[in-house]
């Protein structure tokens, strides 16, 4: 399934399991890696194949954050080219956080290891987090005179509550994976190293037996039950129960169910 070279793609019985594949570089995230980490995204997101999507890193880390050598080359830029060329860059970051953030169906991040600036962001970016005995996170852009650019500001308070994340983002420390899941900013821990993926995988496709149209509008609603009033909340699940309605999966479960019952009447009646 993979068409790729910085990441691997590969489709577990409908699961898409997407590997950042820099090992050599705790698969910190390039210019170039980011592109084909959209374009699978993107492909992930439109395939009616694919129901669920696991994301996790190859090798020792699950991801270092930003490539440090595309810092070095922003900072080498003409000096009236450097705010544009950041602008430009932080499009392309958000773009690809906002694809896992508004996948139309279940997304787990499988932490392997460390999971540093961007990495720990992309972690939040995802419905849940499944974390080995060896993954950690850290909001380390501090130490690089930054602040969180890839969503870490507004996923980790949503986890946490804002004073945990303030003290996280602020100081830059490692958070090890038995305090991730006290705190929140993982939802589970795998039994073993070796399990993660396949207990990762697992999960989503416990997550996603369900009507794909049920689930792909149910997650849109909830992506903003933050940020909408109770009103709003009512108004856009009465249109998006409207549209389940006439979806083939409702059909198919009320006449399935129809039919068990009529059965049953007539067994009870025999």
């Amino acid at each position: 399934m993979s068409e790729y070279q910085l990441i691997h793609l590969e489709d577990r019985e409908g699961i898409a399991v997407l590997t950042l594949n820099r090992p050599e570089k705790r698969n910190a995230i390039s210019d170039d890696m980011r592109t084909e980490l959209i374009h699978a995204l993107e492909s992930i997101a439109a395939s009616r194949e694919i129901r669920a999507l696991v994301l996790t890193g190859n090798g020792k880390g699950f991801c270092a954050g930003g490539d440090v050598a595309g810092m070095q080359r922003r900072m080498d830029a003409p000096a009236g080219e450097v705010g544009f060329n950041g602008w430009t860059r932080q499009q392309r970051v958000h773009h690809s956080v906002a694809l896992l953030h508004d996948m139309p169906k279940p997304v787990i991040a499988a932490v392997n290891g460390s999971a540093n600036g961007l990495g720990a962001d992309l972690a939040m970016a995802c419905d849940f987090v499944m974390a080995s005995a060896s993954a950690s996170f850290a909001w380390s852009y501090i130490h690089r005179g930054l602040i969180p650019d890839g969503g870490g500001m507004y996923f980790l308070p949503r986890r946490t509550g804002l004073s945990i994340a303030k003290g996280l983002i602020f100081s830059g420390r490692k958070v090890e994976a038995d305090e991730a899941l006290t705190l929140g900013i993982a939802d589970r821990l795998s039994t073993s190293p070796e399990a993660l993926v396949s207990e990762a995988v697992a999960w989503a496709a416990e997550l996603s037996q369900g009507s794909a149209t049920a689930l792909a509008l149910g997650k849109t609603i909830l992506n903003q039950t933050f940020e909408l009033t109770a009103d709003q909340v009512f108004a856009q699940g009465s249109q998006a129960q409207g549209i389940c309605y006439t979806s083939a999966e409702h059909r198919e479960s009320v006449l399935a169910f129809l039919a068990k019952t009529a059965t049953q009447n007539a067994a009870a009646k025999g």
